[in-house]
């Protein structure tokens, strides 16, 4: 019987099974629903909870876009949020307003808030909802220059913008406008009361249920009313990589990671070792260079960062009295002042300890430098000398002997040798050991 036959009809047979199941299942999900329609598929439901970035943009963009390929009820976003990135806020606000199925935004839990970025994002959803307890507003965009708050032009083109999405989605236009002029928040029961926002929810269970039968407007300009008190919900979560940028996105945890890291290779060359402090050190600089890559840097800051590097590169080439150190230690501080544009910065029970920390351990590595210069140099060779080994030949005052895997002629100054003699190296004179017996004194 030919079994090698047998295995290659199976295999493409295996292959087209399988492709008919899909096309079947495809079929069942996603050819019966027309557009306009809601699958019956319920809720898909995500949540931020920290800054806005271009991580938390394409994390939103995917789970709009996943929505509209299993064509769900409604796309739900829990937000809690300072703010963050105009860049990200704005990747968002167009992705909710594009969306080819009703997105809800909900500030929550109690406690939250929807300020700076988060309060336009909130906006530009088809259902914007709040928790008891939670704010919203305060979208005066900040310098990122000065970290203080931005005039003129850029104040003009956000006002117009916070203007535009509210006149959209049907909201309070005077809020929109005074939230970025003026820096104004509101609770969840002005919210409601001025048309902020739609309304006030305990829970999502009471969310889902109120907002129940509500006819919004998609892109296209096509009506869908909600079906949602009985949907199903499924959570929807950033992927591991995600999950990894966002949690550096912390100007805190990115300070730490650049002084540390950088206090790591500072050891490494001031006292060479196995490495591992240069390894530590590349890792925590690889993942604050991450969180470089997702913050908004502030170039200043990033100069005076350098300065304090090269400051402390210079103390290990100095006597060792630590002014470069202390130096750096300023410019690192000053430094983790200005990193980051608002709303993002520095913890300052991290700032200042670890500005210290870092300033003495600079201070403590150019020491160690300057002991490892003014230690004598030692070569391999004399490293021999005191070394004990066994004569294998012997004829006379000479002979030969194995050190350290190696064949050496080795000659006596004092007493004849003999195979098999216990002796002391206690001079090289070229490429030849000058040792002594061992006395049994000294055995």
């Amino acid at each position: 019987m030919n079994t090698g036959l047998h295995r290659s009809a199976i295999a493409p047979a295996l292959l087209l099974l399988l492709a008919g199941a899909v096309a079947l299942v495809s079929a069942l999900l996603g050819g019966g629903t027309a557009h306009g329609q809601q699958a019956d598929s319920g809720v898909l439901a995500t949540s931020v909870d920290g800054p806005i970035t271009t991580v938390v943009a394409d994390h939103l963009r995917e789970g709009v876009q996943r929505a509209e390929r299993e064509q769900r009820r409604a796309f739900l976003l829990e937000l809690d949020t300072p703010g963050g990135l105009d860049t990200a806020m704005r990747a968002i606000v167009r992705e909710f307003l594009d969306a080819q199925v009703p997105v809800v935004v909900y500030v929550a839990p109690s406690g939250a808030r929807a300020a700076s970025a988060g309060s336009i994002i909130t906006s530009a959803a088809h259902i914007a909802a709040m928790a008891p307890g939670t704010t919203i507003g305060a979208a005066t965009p900040v310098d990122a220059a000065s970290g203080e708050e931005a005039g003129g032009k850029v104040v003009e083109d956000a006002a117009a913008y916070a203007v535009s999405i509210a006149e959209q989605r049907g909201r309070d236009t005077e809020f929109a406008e005074d939230t970025v002029r003026e820096g104004r928040a509101v609770t969840d029961r002005e919210a409601v009361e001025i048309g902020a926002v739609d309304l006030v929810a305990a829970d999502r269970a009471t969310l889902l249920t109120e907002i129940d039968g509500r006819t919004v407007r998609l892109a296209d300009g096509t009506e869908t009313t909600l079906r949602t008190a009985d949907a199903a919900v499924d959570d929807y979560r950033m992927g591991t990589f995600a999950q990894l940028r966002q949690t550096l996105a912390n100007p805190t945890l990115a300070f730490l990671l650049l002084s540390l890291g950088s206090l790591a290779i500072l050891y490494e060359l001031a006292s060479p070792g196995a490495g591992l402090g240069g390894v530590l050190g590349a890792v925590m600089l690889a993942l604050a260079f991450v969180s470089l890559a997702v913050l908004p840097v502030n170039i200043a800051g990033l100069l005076l960062l350098g300065l304090a590097v090269a400051l402390f590169v210079a103390e290990l080439f100095t006597p060792g009295i630590g002014v470069f150190a202390a130096g750096g230690a300023i410019a690192l501080a000053v430094s983790g002042l200005m990193l980051f544009d608002e709303p993002f910065d520095v913890d300052p029970r991290v700032l200042w300890p670890t500005a210290v920390v870092v300033g003495l351990g600079a201070a403590l590595a150019g020491r160690l430098a300057l002991r490892a210069r003014r230690a004598p140099t030692v070569s391999g060779s004399q490293t021999l000398i005191g070394q004990e080994t066994t004569i294998e030949e012997a004829e006379g005052e000479r002979g030969r002997a194995r050190l350290e895997g190696s064949w050496w002629n080795v000659r006596s100054d004092g007493p004849p040798l003999r195979a098999g003699q216990r002796v002391r190296v206690v001079d090289l004179h070229e490429l030849t050991l000058v040792v002594e017996p061992l006395t049994p004194e000294k055995k």
